[in-house]
């Protein structure tokens, strides 16, 4: 039994992404008198598109197989399948089900069937890969490259390319939420005597310098990767994680450039302090390729609370602010909400993961 596998948190994860999708914006709820399950047996629906066939079908592709890798760890090999089947076609089942009391969604059987399909095939892969030792391959591969106990950190890197995918007002400088969390207090307690229990800002803040800003985004890309060292023993496989992230971070900031202002556009975002920020995080990735776990927690923890200190003394720009604009009125696939708490929380989920694997004793000191 591997209790510490990273298979049943992605589970957990890929689930909740497929929830937030399925009912999302989450309002207008109302009963329509119909029977829940009505849509099962409902007619086929006679306008569809190939892109929702494959939507569908893709979509529990991973979930099955996630489901069915965390059964296949968990000791449980002949159970593993069916229970990933069963699992997957009751969340499709429970959403579709839902999707009657929401007005902007309709549940249709179609999907559902798809669903459900897309969960066996991905059980099918994860079940035929142990058969043919895929997997016991990759318990080697991860046992030569990372250290025991590898988990947490890993499904926190998972989910740092998505939460890039949200516009932020220096590049990779996720955390900046003092001004919206300001504005929600206020309009919190507005009108009552609590209104003069908050803090008010002595003077308009000064934006960041170009050195800051480049400060900022070489912090933002090294709390990643220092993240990644922590689960990786030291040597080559630190520096082939640290190019992998870079190039991620790229692609990732360039995507998401891409998919507010235009394809044209992906590589706005490029300057000389973003550049130099790269340079900067380049290098000291380099030199740090040797430390210790813990002393490469303790550094993701530094980097992170300068990194937030920074930005959330620093007021938005007003070009910034027009990032938003442009993405929250819809231009963006309806995962945006998603990638914004992702972008605005990822940095304070890792600094608590941090503490929490700093102060565990069994941490040591990695293998060569």
């Amino acid at each position: 039994m591997n209790p510490r596998s990273a298979a049943w948190p992605l589970a957990l994860l890929f689930a909740g992404l497929i929830v937030y999708a399925s009912l999302y914006p989450f309002t207008g709820w109302r009963i329509q008198g119909v029977a829940p399950l009505a849509f099962l047996l409902a007619p086929l629906p006679q306008y569809w598109t190939g892109f929702d066939v494959g939507a569908n079908l893709l979509g529990y592709t991973p979930l099955g197989f996630l489901l069915a890798l965390a059964g296949l760890r968990s000791g449980r090999p002949r159970l593993a399948w069916p229970m990933a089947v069963v699992l997957g076609t009751l969340l499709s089942l429970t959403v579709e089900t839902l999707q009657n009391h929401l007005p902007m969604r309709v549940p249709s059987n179609v999907d559902f069937a798809l669903n459900a399909a897309g969960t066996v095939i991905g059980a099918s892969a994860a079940w035929t890969l142990e058969r043919v030792g895929g997997l016991r391959r990759w318990s080697a591969f991860r046992a030569h490259w990372f250290v025991p106990g590898a988990g947490g950190g890993l499904v926190l890197l998972a989910m740092w390319p998505v939460a890039l995918l949200y516009p932020v007002s220096v590049p990779f400088g996720l955390g900046q939420v003092a001004e919206r969390l300001d504005a929600a207090l206020h309009l919190l307690v507005a009108g009552t005597p609590f209104l003069e229990w908050l803090p008010r800002r002595a003077s308009q803040p000064l934006p960041l310098g170009p050195l800051a800003e480049a400060f900022c985004v070489a912090l933002g890309l090294l709390a990643p990767l220092l993240m990644g060292y922590a689960d990786m023993r030291p040597g080559t496989r630190r520096l082939v994680l640290g190019a992998a992230l870079l190039a991620v971070a790229f692609g990732v900031a360039g995507l998401s450039s891409a998919l507010t202002y235009g394809p044209h556009n992906a590589w706005a975002w490029i300057s000389p302090p973003a550049v130099l920020g790269l340079g900067l995080a380049a290098l000291a990735g380099l030199s740090m390729v040797r430390l210790p776990r813990r002393m490469c927690l303790v550094a993701m923890m530094l980097c992170l609370a300068v990194l937030l200190s920074l930005l959330n003394r620093a007021p938005a720009s007003p070009y910034f602010a027009q990032s938003l604009a442009v993405w929250e009125q819809g231009r963006f696939i309806r995962f945006h909400g998603l990638s914004q708490w992702l972008g605005w929380l990822w940095p304070f989920a890792a600094l608590i993961f941090g503490l929490a694997a700093v102060a565990r004793r069994p941490l040591g000191r990695p293998g060569p």
